[in-house]
């Protein structure tokens, strides 16, 4: 399978190219092209994955791959760039944030849909072994009532603020809540964003706190049911690209998206309020 990346400045490329060409552990699919990112960085992973082809725009990738992996830090790109591939029925995957607005979400499902192209897009904590634990252990309890994630993120942020760190609390929070979004409140302090909502029979609560000066908290989730409590420290391993990365390979192998194309959609949701508070909150701070 040959793969192709858009968008090579985010740290995510690394391990991809690492795993499918350096340690050749993605049975047979390799990188093979890469579109956009800096001059040098490019280079730098060409040499290392033994790339031949570095091209300027997504589109001309199209010929020399099978599937392709959208990388881009920004969220807002997102739409532009995976809607060639998917016209063409090609597999994508759509690195963290699927978009910025839900718009935009949409118009990659419904094109996905009409081109029957499988799509798909997560944080890439959403399949660690952390989360899978604490999944598990939630649901063996018949599934919990309430669910606290946390994690960093900034809302000034480069790549899109609240989205580009924030998606990672989001959908781990959106896995152990399965269900249709409702009632998105946004609360701002000095150094959290907290988003409140429902979904499905779930109530949920995700504490975005900006990172310090020198460090950042880890991500942590808890689950409650009326009797008991669960909870894990979420934490990335070196390879925790990896697993989302199998998921999307299996997909591009088979045709079947991983996750669902309204679970696609719920993070985007609850981010894009959560975005639009915070710019109303910093437009009635103005003078």
């Amino acid at each position: 399978m040959r793969i192709g990346i858009v968008g090579t400045d985010n740290s995510h490329v690394d391990q991809i190219v690492r795993h499918l060409n350096v340690e050749r552990a993605g049975g047979g699919a390799r990188v093979v092209a890469l579109s956009g990112g800096r001059g040098r960085r490019n280079d730098a992973l060409a040499a290392t994955g033994g790339i031949a082809e570095v091209v300027d725009e997504p589109a001309e990738l199209l010929g020399l791959v099978d599937a392709v992996v959208v990388a881009d830090r920004d969220g807002s790109r997102h739409r532009d760039q995976a809607i060639p591939f998917l016209v063409e029925g090609l597999p994508v995957f759509v690195d963290k944030p699927l978009a910025r607005t839900v718009e935009d979400a949409r118009a990659l499902i419904d094109t996905a849909r009409a081109h029957d192209a499988p799509l798909t897009s997560s944080s890439a904590l959403r399949w660690i072994p952390d989360t899978d634990a604490l999944v598990a252990r939630s649901m063996a309890g018949g599934g919990p009532e309430l669910v606290v994630a946390s994690g960093p993120a900034d809302p000034a942020g480069d790549h899109g603020g609240i989205f580009f760190y924030g998606i990672h609390a989001v959908d781990i929070a959106l896995r152990l809540a399965p269900g249709e979004i409702s009632g998105v409140r946004t609360d701002i302090t000095g150094t959290t964003v907290t988003a409140s909502f429902t979904a499905g029979d779930t109530r949920v609560v995700v504490n975005f706190v900006k990172p310090g000066r020198t460090d950042q908290i880890p991500f942590h989730a808890m689950a409650f049911t009326r009797e008991s409590m669960v909870q894990q420290t979420i934490v990335p391993g070196a390879d925790y690209c990896v697993p989302g990365l199998e998921a999307f390979l299996e997909m591009a192998r088979t045709g079947r998206p991983p996750i669902g194309y309204g679970d696609l959609l719920r993070p985007i949701e609850v981010l894009e309020t959560v975005a639009t508070a915070l710019r109303e909150a910093s437009a009635d701070a103005r003078p």
